[in-house]
């Protein structure tokens, strides 16, 4: 009897390893079989990189009584914010290496972004770049030729490096042949001109990603009386730097990568752990953290008559209380609805 249930018990560990390895080869989450017949740890960590997502629950536009639309901001830097960051993924030669137990928010991204499985939206119009940055209305979806990728679409994978990275400054000397003499080519006037090295191009890695910017709505609803929120939209930030002349650069700015519709993220943000600190035994996934609101985040702007953010009227010290304010003007509405 013994005999047979160590038998069965072999057998299942085998099978859970293979589901377990083609949902590693899907959706490159860490899992703790890192070698066939290999736990590492008491037993099968299946639940989250299984589990299916939680469907939002139906709202009807006239059970809403009230609603409101902010932009938030999720500095990374702060200690609560963590989970979201661990900078541990690096590129080097042109080799991304992700860590193996710690993904960060960004390396998730990243990684679907370049399989086809997020839909990239672009912050501005890319007819006019020089325009405003309204890519939250997502509005300038940034598609692959139908039934390519990243990897199989040469002119999506160019499109990209605006996007997942920077290029650095053009090179200044010539390109030359294997005799020493500079390479000429024939520009669409006529002109013959001498080719020059392409640019470099510098992959953007976790570390890289400061913020994480969001567009959600809070409402009323009647029908379930409660207040509820829901993300519609997610965008990592990095900061924007610049030479100062010396030939050092300078943070001059942050700057929106991309916009991604968080609906979609959740079907891959719901597969993935996120680390915790005081029980390993009870991880859950990103989708949960968003959903759990174990974030902290500071307002920047909710809708108003002129469409104007915080910080045009309201500047340091002072744009923080006037966040702080807007977050109780939206705890009150629902105490201020049980009110008689």
């Amino acid at each position: 009897m013994k005999k047979n249930v160590y038998i069965l018990l072999v057998l299942f560990s085998f099978g859970s390893y293979s589901l377990l390895s083609q949902i590693e080869e899907i959706n490159g989450g860490p899992v703790n079989v890192p070698t066939e017949g290999i736990i590492d740890g008491v037993f099968i960590q299946e639940h989250i990189p299984t589990k299916r997502m939680i469907p939002y629950e139906h709202v009807r536009e006239a059970d809403v009584l009230w609603s409101r639309r902010v932009f938030q901001f999720i500095d990374l830097r702060e200690k609560i914010n963590q989970e979201l960051y661990f900078p541990l993924d690096d590129i080097a030669n042109g080799i991304w290496t992700k860590n193996a137990t710690r993904l960060s928010l960004w390396s998730i991204i990243r990684q679907h972004v370049m399989n086809g499985d997020l839909r990239v939206f672009s912050p501005y119009n890319p007819e006019d770049p020089y325009g405003d940055w309204d890519g939250y209305q997502l509005k300038y979806p940034v598609d692959p030729e139908p039934g390519l990728d990243y990897y199989t679409d040469s002119i999506f994978r160019e499109d990209m490096v605006w996007y997942l990275g920077k290029l650095g400054p053009e090179k200044t000397e010539e390109l030359r042949d294997e005799y020493g003499d500079i390479i000429y080519y024939i520009d669409i006037d006529g002109i013959e001109k001498p080719r020059y090295p392409p640019q470099d191009t510098t992959w953007y890695t976790s570390e890289d990603i400061v913020q994480y910017r969001i567009k959600e709505d809070w409402f009323f609803d009647k029908e379930r009386s409660v207040l509820d929120v829901r993300i519609l939209a997610i965008a990592p930030v990095v900061y924007e730097k610049e030479d100062d002349g010396t030939g050092t650069e300078q943070i001059s700015k942050m700057r929106e990568l991309f916009w991604l519709y968080f609906p979609h993220c959740r079907f891959v943000f719901n597969n993935y752990f996120v680390y915790n600190d005081k029980n390993d035994a009870q991880w859950m996934s990103f989708d949960d953290l968003f959903w759990k609101r174990k974030f902290n985040s500071v307002i920047y702007k909710q809708s108003n008559t002129y469409d104007r953010k915080i910080e045009s009227y309201r500047a340091g010290i002072d744009a923080l209380y006037e966040s702080e304010k807007i977050k109780d003007e939206i705890r009150n509405i629902e105490h201020d609805v049980w009110s008689f």
